[in-house]
């Protein structure tokens, strides 16, 4: 496949045994299958398959919404907040989806009108340290507090960006009921979260789910154990 190739069309089941090579197949909930490219990880003998949602086909986007709508849906939550900046789109399908008249974004854009209070530290790729802040407007606390809250990403993989929305929620006295994603990402995510916030990953729910990958002969199969290395790649 070439490189503009990908995310834009959902294959018929069953999803190719390893060993892969340069595309690992994600199964769907109802086993149709969306190739992922493989991205060898610098310096390693690992890989992971890659998702980015802002360049994937209209209609593999809607079938990621409808999936993680139907993942979502027996929590019953009364209002999705969504996180930026690819969870933003996401977060909005599902909940149209789920038959809401409107989401929760969040955001990591400081309007003159916003409550520093209301904000917590996200670390990313391009902002070490936590430089970049997670903030909630005002004026969506009404839309939060005392709802059953769905918590929505694009991708989970390190964990940090769904943990910087658990502590914004948290702060406003919310517990969201469920967390949804389009991707979980390996499973590096699972034990930093699990520390913060021990009630968090059994109320996640990912369409995708894909392992670390390794090296076998000219290809790729999931690694033997999960997430031996840190990963140093955005999560994407």
């Amino acid at each position: 496949m070439q490189p503009h190739d990908f995310w834009q069309e959902i294959a018929p089941p069953p999803a190719a045994p390893p060993p892969w090579t340069d595309r690992f197949p994600a199964s769907l909930p109802d086993g149709r299958v969306l190739f992922l490219p493989i991205r060898p990880l610098a310096g390693t003998a690992n890989g992971i398959a890659s998702l980015i949602l802002n360049q994937a086909s209209f209609a593999v986007e809607a079938a990621l919404a409808d999936a993680l709508a139907g993942l979502l849906r027996p929590a019953a939550p009364e209002i999705v907040a969504g996180l930026p900046t690819l969870g933003l789109p996401l977060a909005r399908a599902v909940a149209e989806r789920l038959g809401h008249a409107r989401y929760a974004p969040f955001g990591t854009s400081r309007k003159f009108w916003y409550d520093e209070a209301l904000s917590t530290p996200l670390s990313s790729i391009t902002s070490p340290g936590g430089s970049k802040r997670l903030y909630v407007d005002p004026r969506m606390l009404p839309l939060l507090q005392g709802r059953r809250v769905a918590l929505v990403d694009d991708v989970i993989s390190s964990g940090a960006s769904i943990a910087a929305g658990l502590r914004l929620l948290h702060g406003i006295g919310v517990e969201p009921v469920a967390i949804g994603c389009a991707m979980l990402q390996t499973e590096r995510w699972r034990a930093p979260l699990a520390a913060e916030f021990p009630s968090a990953p059994a109320r996640i729910h990912g369409v995708l789910r894909t392992p670390l990958l390794s090296r076998e002969g000219e290809g790729w199969a999931p690694a033997a154990s999960p997430d031996p290395i840190p990963l140093e790649e955005p999560a994407r």
